[in-house]
């Protein structure tokens, strides 16, 4: 049966971010809240666990997973960043932005682009995203949680219980800071192009 826990937006009770944590550990797939929508996540490179996330979704073998990190030194372990990138992603995180870059040796092939070995990666601005991060200590493999056939990412954690949670091992239930998913901007090539439209201003590139 999924664990349903209830977190405080703005002071995370650790014990529960600690079980939370414990069952991804465990090789488990959560639902969890962010900045932009809600999101499923799990141990990078589990397996088992991408396909329960390709299931729910009805992914493409080609889908962008996306790299949920603490902070900038997280996230310089797992993707390649440039001067001139650094200095325009610094600018923009934390936030609802997703960014297509480049993968090093630390990420699983199984995550990354077969093609373009790309993957994507983020710092959200959310309380209880980053207690979760903080306390697994890595990045958390994730996607958006955008049903097959919807737009827009699932906001409340009780309806994703109810509809998925047979498919989940925890739901996590938070407010999340917006209703819109990431903007994502890839930077593998020499100008950064923008990939979905989303709740961060992407004005900057057009």
């Amino acid at each position: 049966m999924v664990a349903y826990i209830d977190i405080h937006p703005d002071n995370p009770q650790q014990r529960l971010i600690a079980k939370a944590i414990d069952i991804v550990k465990d090789g488990g797939v959560i639902a969890y809240p962010t900045d932009s929508g809600y999101a499923i996540g799990c141990t990078i490179g589990n397996k088992h666990g991408i396909e329960k996330i390709q299931k729910i979704r009805k992914l493409s073998p080609s889908h962008h997973y996306t790299l949920i990190c603490h902070d900038f030194a997280q996230f310089g372990q797992m993707v390649i960043v440039d001067n001139t990138s650094f200095r325009i992603i610094k600018k923009l995180t934390p936030g609802p932005y997703t960014f297509i870059l480049k993968g090093t040796k630390e990420v699983p092939r199984i995550m990354l682009n077969p093609k373009k070995r790309t993957v994507g990666a983020r710092i959200p601005d959310h309380r209880i995203t980053q207690a979760l991060v903080e306390e697994l200590g890595e990045p958390l493999m994730s996607s958006t949680l955008i049903m097959p056939g919807q737009e827009m990412p699932e906001v409340n954690g009780w309806e994703i219980r109810d509809e998925v949670g047979y498919l989940l091992d925890a739901v996590i239930e938070g407010p999340v800071g917006g209703v819109e998913p990431t903007s994502v901007v890839d930077f593998t090539d020499d100008v950064p192009v923008v990939r979905r439209r989303g709740a961060g201003d992407v004005s900057m590139f057009e």
